[in-house]
């Protein structure tokens, strides 16, 4: 099929920006209105997609779905995909460790042909190019490939194995989160004994310090909401291969102490830090 009709599992920041980059090359990109919020409703109007009731109306109608939430819900809405019985391709593409991607392809096959996929890098809007990394069947992730050819999301398959593309996007956040964690951490010390610019010039220095970019700890902190869970994820993964977990579930504890500020674009360094000291 030149151009399926793809549906989208739910359009946060990333979902909504990457279905829309989808959509150079579908027919359609539903998503479901039932049960989400304005804000979510706002976001998919602005990137053009097609509002539908229920669920069961877009898993009917969609060729492929690509499912982007929050790591905690990626299992449960994978068991409600596979009650409605959905036979298209499934694109698994949230920040979950290898072993639950298996537990979902396991829940949607045979009747779905389960794709394993990784975004690494920023929702693709103002120039940003992430890289959705694939794995699985061939001729699947070729489909999904195929979606974003020519869009300002890069793909690269990763070859036939379940479980690589999730493999990668967690190691790989593994250390991007953790670092801006420490980060705030380590100016958080610092301004509590005045020498908070002084450490900024000591790591400007050197070179690809994330020390000399204080500022971004305030979008770490509006961010926290999602990297926490992600880096439980990692952590898991971590545990599983034998290796010791406890730094990454300590960063995903320390990112716990702003979950109030969602997605908040106004916070400031002081407002971040500030938060990171009260328990």
């Amino acid at each position: 099929m030149d151009q399926p009709t793809v549906g989208i599992l739910h359009p946060g920041s990333m979902g909504a920006a990457v279905a829309a980059c989808a959509a150079t090359n579908a027919s359609q990109v539903l998503w479901c209105a039932a049960g989400r919020s304005p804000a979510s409703a706002a976001r998919a109007d602005q990137f053009g997609l097609t509002p539908v009731a229920t669920l069961a109306e877009l898993l009917d109608r969609a060729d492929v779905v690509i499912s982007l939430c929050p790591p905690a819900a990626a299992e449960e809405l994978a068991r409600e995909v596979a009650r409605h019985r959905f036979v298209g391709t499934y694109a698994e593409a949230n920040a979950i460790n290898p072993e639950r991607t298996q537990r979902i392809a396991t829940l949607l096959e045979p009747a779905a042909t389960v794709v394993d996929g990784g975004v690494v890098g920023s929702p693709p809007v103002r120039g940003k190019t992430p890289t959705l990394y694939l794995s699985g069947p061939h001729a699947a992730t070729e489909r999904i490939a195929t979606l974003f050819t020519g869009t300002a999301v890069r793909t690269e398959v990763l070859g036939t194995e379940i479980g690589k593309a999730s493999a990668l996007k967690l190691a790989y956040a593994s250390f991007q989160k953790t670092s801006r964690v420490l980060v705030a951490l380590a100016v958080g010390m610092a301004r509590e004994h005045g020498v908070d610019q002084e450490l900024v010039e000591v790591a400007s220095r050197r070179s690809d310090s994330y020390l000399a970019e204080p500022q971004y700890v305030a979008k770490t902190a509006a961010r926290a909401w999602r990297w926490g869970p992600e880096l439980e994820e990692a952590a898991d993964t971590l545990a599983a291969a034998g290796l010791p977990p406890e730094m990454l579930r300590a960063a995903a504890s320390t990112l716990e102490r702003w979950h109030d500020v969602k997605d908040e674009g106004e916070l400031t360094l002081t407002d971040a830090l500030d938060r990171l000291a009260r328990p």
